[in-house]
């Protein structure tokens, strides 16, 4: 009898619809959402009162209606914190893009661009445009181009260059990178046939020179960016090669993967070629990624001889992997930044974080051991701990760089499992790894305490602990 009571007494849709309340979130959810999701609020508490559930006053309808609302409206691709220790990870977006290149890409969104127009002429111009200059000035090259990433970059540049004839590469640069995505796989949509020389660990002058033949349009060489060949090894450096196509009267590209475009060393970081030394040492085309190493969006870059770069263009796959002016402003931004190498690493997050010391990194985590002790207490543990951050994508796949963190440990089971669910579900998910029975939060890449901290609690003790 009183279940019937509470449920006659039910507010309608329609009611709720008109209320002073709801008015807002209909604003700003729009009719058709906020009504969908009354109605399956509506049944939900239907559903609880007849379990024997007591009736929610009016407050508590328009507070499971906001739950409801919110989770309707979270989206995946939300702000996180990568306390994985990777950097440059590539399920979580790679490289954040710097202050100056988030305000030209919002710049591009909010307004009409010149981007394929001339304002000089007034006549049609090219995307390409906007950033060949820079390029060029960075690296050494005659010309530049780019497309939406470096296995786009690779691909129309084998196309263009050697397509119906053959690619020669060293067996130990078939590289195979993230989603089981082949070189082999890329060369053979490109139309070009592999020709494979030396083996796995040992390749020489003289292999490449016994592949050429009438066939050949050019030698490949990979960077092997993502796993090393150690021991009784050889290969043919950069500059030898590109002797050798050119005397053969082929080209070469040179892959670099990440690539990179000033000294990693001068940064305390271990050293990867760079894109203005495979130019110098002769290769005909070099290409490279934008969002790794580089610190911007994701793109593919091609640098390297004008008549290859012209071929490049002029290729239709050129339209299918273009990029768009939001890419491309962001892109122009961050390129610009390299322009004064002094600040570099102040204004690049990428390097910011990949520099950051250990010891700044430890008495961050003596700052924050407290607080996340005071939550997480008593189920689970919180002490200081060195642990080794990683570049990321490819990038110094054995390098590491020394780090420190906090290490959340429990009682056993599946607690650490729970535990990093439950900090993946906060407002702001927090993401770390679990290693050597700890659920280790490596702080390098934690650049706002504060909203760490506020993430922490709008969890609460009671959803973490």
């Amino acid at each position: 009898m009183d279940a019937s009571a509470d449920l006659r007494a039910l507010p309608s849709v329609d009611q709720m619809l008109k209320a002073p309340d709801v008015l807002p979130l209909v604003e700003k959810h729009g009719r058709v959402v906020v009504t969908d999701e009354l109605r399956a609020t509506l049944a939900e508490i239907r559903a609880a009162v007849r379990g024997g559930r007591a009736m929610p006053d009016a407050g508590g309808i328009i507070a499971s209606l906001l739950s409801r609302l919110a989770f309707r409206d979270r989206s995946n691709l939300r702000p996180l914190f990568n306390l994985t220790g990777t950097v440059l990870h590539t399920n979580l977006g790679r490289a954040i893009l710097a202050e100056e290149a988030i305000a030209a890409a919002v710049d591009a969104m909010r307004n009409a661009a010149a981007l394929e127009f001339d304002l000089e002429t007034g006549r049609r111009g090219e995307r390409d445009s906007h950033l060949r200059e820079l390029l060029c000035e960075l690296t050494g090259a005659e010309d530049a181009t780019i497309v939406n990433n470096n296995a786009a970059a690779v691909l129309i540049a084998l196309n263009a260059v050697g397509a119906g004839r053959e690619a020669i590469v060293s067996r130990g640069e078939l590289i195979e990178i993230g989603g089981a995505f082949r070189m082999p796989d890329i060369m053979q949509r490109a139309g070009v046939r592999l020709v494979e020389v030396g083996t796995t660990n040992r390749t020489h002058a003289k292999d490449y020179i016994g592949a050429i033949g009438p066939e050949t349009a050019l030698i490949l060489k990979v960077h092997t960016s993502n796993y090393r060949i150690e021991g009784f090894t050889a290969e043919v450096q950069g500059r030898e090669l590109a002797t050798i196509a050119r005397q053969a009267g082929v080209a070469l590209l040179n892959d670099l993967g990440s690539g990179t475009l000033v000294d990693l060393s001068d940064f305390g970081l271990a050293r990867e070629p760079t894109v203005r030394e495979a130019v110098a040492e002769g290769a005909d085309l070099v290409t490279f990624s934008g969002d790794k190493l580089l610190g911007g969006p994701q793109a593919g870059f091609i640098v390297g001889r004008k008549d290859l770069i012209a071929r490049v263009n002029s290729n239709p796959l050129k339209r299918a992997l273009r990029v768009d002016k939001i890419r491309i402003a962001a892109m122009a931004a961050t390129l610009k930044l390299y322009r004064d190498p002094d600040r570099l690493a102040t204004r690049l997050p990428t390097l910011r974080m990949l520099s950051r010391r250990q010891p700044e990194i430890r008495a961050q985590a003596e700052r924050l051991a407290p607080y996340m002790a005071a939550i997480l207490a008593p189920a689970h543990a919180v002490e200081l701990c060195d642990c080794s951050s990683q570049i990321g994508s490819g990038a110094l796949p054995v390098d590491t760089i020394p780090s420190a963190g906090l290490k959340l440990t429990a009682a056993g089971g599946t607690a650490l499992e729970e535990l990093a669910a439950r900090l993946r579900s906060l407002p702001r998910p927090i993401i770390g790894r679990i290693q050597d029975g700890g659920l280790i939060l490596d702080l390098r890449c934690l650049t706002d305490e504060a909203a760490f901290l506020e993430s922490l609690a709008e969890g609460g003790a009671d959803a973490l602990a």
